[in-house]
């Protein structure tokens, strides 16, 4: 199978943060709400309560594909690999070591660590993590796909050992074993096969066990016999309330310890400034979501190189993050996040910031002029308020800035005909953003240019670019991530991903623009509060 196929499935996570992104704004316009389900934090002191907006579907990791549910997974679960805080390097977990890759870089060896038992008393083995992750793959759970698509086998090489077989080689794999979801969970409790899955249990190794499932209060008690570090709390108790102003409530009278995900920016900017008066504590996490425009090469006028390269040239992050965001982000120049080391900002480099004096002389070199303008249609989906908001934004810089060459026209629609139709090819632009399935950049290059199958008429008809909505297709780019994605020198890869940016910031498919950052809230006297790359809230950290 060819790396460069299946790439549509990987709207899903984009969905799932546009669908939470979307509630940052909303609540602005309609007021304030009564406080719903808040249980007082103060009866048991060295337990925390902690509040969120983010309602999970379902707790088990073989289907789990939200950030709502994959947060509680990860603080009940153990992967092979995790991500100590503030690093996207993996290091191991339920491994105790990173893996032996053969030479051909097919079979991965991986030792695994004895005395640790599943909440329900069953033992840890290799046979348990085959069982663990066949489960993943067979029982095609919404991030099936994530191994399906690339393991060969995995099989039991001894009782404490596990080897896995690629059917292709895939430099990533350690990062993609990190994954929440590619947890262990007990034999003894869960089954193989398509569908079978287990909503409202989950029985794994991490260090808290499920006490309570409900609809708006999860309860999670320490586990007592967690083979690693104990928990810094005597448990911890999620209240998800039904909307970004009651977190906000909540919060701010004191009704819980810890409030995180999601307000909108101007309730974030309201409890910041409070911080500096000593009311409580804000920590901010430079998030791996990425906000970018998608720019279809296949629609005129953006079938012409150097309009895709004045668009870029022309934006202005600054303003578009202080009016959409009140300044809650930070400007990315490139697909890849500045959290990974391959980060380069060539469009900064290329392009420079606001660089309107550029952008009107790649216009004129198109043909356009005032009196016949490059006239370019904006999609977003109509529940997005930040999306409505920084079209008009982009709109407004143009009107401003470009003396009439450049003219943006805005356009909003429901969600499912947006996605459908951007996958169609219908849209010449589209504001997006992406939330990785696993921290390695290659998952923020893969599924944006990659293109399996390509027409001089339709551009991409195969590929990660044709599910963005951007159609490009790069001989030269497919042989790139190739590259990347079989090279196991580190150097050697960081290079290749260099290449890769800067084709992308000639070609201009896209616009990255910033990526978010996302702020936990805490109490004063609430200490230990992480988190990792992923952007899971870590609960055994937290203590007061």
């Amino acid at each position: 199978m060819s790396w460069l196929s299946n790439s549509g499935r990987r709207w899903g996570r984009s969905i799932l943060y546009l669908a939470l992104f979307c509630t940052f704004l909303l609540f602005v316009l309609v007021g304030v709400a009564p406080q719903q389900g808040i249980t007082s934090s103060g009866s048991t002191e060295s337990r925390v309560t902690i509040a969120t907006t983010l309602k999970p579907r379902t707790l088990d990791p073989a289907d789990a594909y939200e950030a709502s549910s994959l947060n509680l997974v990860y603080n009940m679960s153990d992967r092979l690999y995790t991500y100590p805080p503030g690093s996207t390097e993996v290091a191991p977990q339920l491994a105790t070591e990173l893996p032996k890759i053969s030479a051909d870089g097919l079979t991965y060896t991986i030792p695994l660590r004895q005395g640790v038992v599943f909440h329900d008393g069953a033992p840890f083995n290799a046979e348990a993590m085959v069982f663990s992750l066949r489960r993943f793959i067979e029982n095609k759970g919404k991030p099936a796909f994530l191994l399906g698509d690339i393991v060969e086998s995995v099989k039991a090489t001894g009782e404490y050992e596990l080897t896995i077989k690629l059917k292709q080689p895939f430099a990533a794999f350690p990062s993609m074993l990190a994954f929440t979801g590619v947890c262990a969970v007990s034999p003894k409790a869960y089954k193989l096969g398509e569908g079978k899955f287990e909503t409202d249990i989950f029985v794994g190794t991490g260090p808290y066990k499920l006490a309570k499932y409900g609809t708006d209060k999860f309860v999670f008690d320490v586990f007592d016999k967690y083979w690693g570090k104990k928990a810094e709390n005597n448990g911890i108790t999620l209240q998800v309330l039904s909307s970004g102003v009651n977190l906000f409530n909540a919060f701010r009278k004191k009704s819980v310890d810890i409030a995180y995900l999601s307000m909108d920016p101007d309730q974030i900017r309201s409890l910041e400034a409070r911080v500096k008066k000593g009311d409580w504590q804000a920590i901010p996490n430079n998030g791996s979501v990425v906000n970018y425009i998608v720019l279809n090469v296949k629609q005129k006028p953006l079938d012409i190189l150097e309009v895709r390269q004045a668009i870029a040239a022309m934006i202005n992050r600054d303003v578009l993050s202080e009016r959409v965001l009140y300044g809650q982000s930070e400007p990315v120049y490139s697909l890849v996040p500045t959290t990974f080391n391959v980060y380069k900002p060539v469009f900064k480099e290329k392009y420079g910031e606001a660089n309107i004096e550029k952008a009107k002389e790649l216009l004129k070199k198109a043909g356009f002029t005032k009196e016949k303008p490059a006239q370019v249609e904006i999609w977003y989906p109509s529940s997005s308020a930040p999306r409505s908001l920084m079209a008009r934004v982009l709109k407004a810089l143009a009107k401003k800035t470009m003396d009439g060459l450049l003219e943006f026209q805005i356009n909003a629609v429901e969600s499912t005909t947006f996605f459908k139709n951007t996958e169609q090819g219908i849209y010449p632009t589209v504001l997006s953003l992406w939330y990785p399935d696993f921290l390695d950049a290659d998952n923020y290059i893969q599924p944006f240019l990659s293109c399996a199958k390509f027409s001089k008429e339709k551009g991409c008809d195969d590929g990660g670019s044709r599910s963005q909505g951007s159609f490009y297709y790069n001989d030269r780019m497919n042989k790139l991530i190739d590259k990347q994605r079989q090279e196991q020198n580190p150097e050697a890869r960081k290079q290749l991903f260099v290449q890769i940016q800067e084709q992308l910031a000639n070609d201009v498919p896209y616009v990255p623009l910033w990526q978010s950052k996302d702020y936990v809230f805490a109490q004063n006297g609430v200490q230990g509060v992480q988190v990792d790359a992923a952007q899971n809230l870590m609960y055994m950290t937290i203590k007061k």
